[in-house]
């Protein structure tokens, strides 16, 4: 029997064929799209990773150095217990964090991010010869008027900054431009998290640190709320809530 399109039969044919055709399309085109924005996600990832640890991304490929200088690891915060998953660079704590079955809220919340998920990735990164030389940890925590997203690298020592870096905050344009700043995000370089006691002793000191004062940063005039927050979100994530139970472990292990 032949298609007489222009009957109301054919009509609502020719409607309904062209809807699936049409929603077959906006469902490639987002799982495309999904795709491109994960793919995104996971160089950036890569990319401020390699940056705390002191890696210069400049002169190569970053994904075939983070392939060869790094290995992402799960850790679970409560017991230490570190883990290696497939498609780590595809776990999101923020969401694990809102997700009342990944998350848990802090006791003492100076960071005041109220909640936080209970697994954290953390990423060892290895030097040319195949030796840890640091370790690199997502930190984030509330400034003045937002929370800053940054990480953390440690030396093998498990004290010593190896470097930081912040990659996201809505702090106020102009007077908290430091956050970002590679001057004085280089002024955490060789700094100390603890003091001989093991007790945290990092500061971002107003009026600047005095020379020679191993635990203090420079803080900034005009932006002490937004240096407070840092050090307090620091202070937090490498404390007894944070990475401080799988500091211990691996301290342990190295013994």
């Amino acid at each position: 029997m032949a298609f007489k399109k222009d009957t109301v039969t054919g009509t609502m044919i020719f409607i309904i064929v062209l809807s699936l055709i049409c929603s077959f399309m906006i469902t490639g085109t987002a799982e495309i799209l999904k795709e491109r924005k994960l793919a995104k996600k996971r160089d950036e990832v890569k990319q401020f990773v390699l940056k705390a640890a002191g890696i210069d991304i400049s002169q190569g490929d970053f994904s075939d150095l983070f392939a060869q200088r790094v290995k992402p690891k799960m850790v679970n915060l409560a017991s230490g217990q570190v883990t290696e998953k497939d498609n780590l660079l595809d776990y999101d704590e923020r969401m694990a964090a809102i997700n009342p079955e990944t998350s848990t809220k802090p006791k003492k919340d100076i960071a005041k991010i109220k909640t936080m998920a209970t697994d954290m990735r953390i990423f060892e990164v290895y030097d040319t010869q195949g030796q840890l030389s640091s370790i690199v940890m997502p930190i984030y925590g509330k400034g003045l008027w937002s929370i800053i997203y940054g990480y953390m690298a440690i030396k093998p020592d498990l004290n010593t900054i190896e470097n930081i870096v912040f990659y996201e905050h809505g702090e106020t344009p102009g007077i908290a431009d430091f956050v970002t700043d590679p001057q004085w995000l280089a002024l955490w370089q060789g700094k100390k998290l603890f003091d001989a006691k093991g007790k945290m002793a990092i500061k971002v000191i107003k009026g600047g640190a005095k020379e020679g004062d191993v635990h203090g940063i420079d803080g900034v005039s005009g932006a002490t709320r937004t240096g407070v927050g840092i050090q307090r979100l620091v202070e937090f994530w490498f404390g007894v809530e944070g990475y401080q139970t799988y500091l211990h472990a691996i301290a342990a292990e190295g013994k």
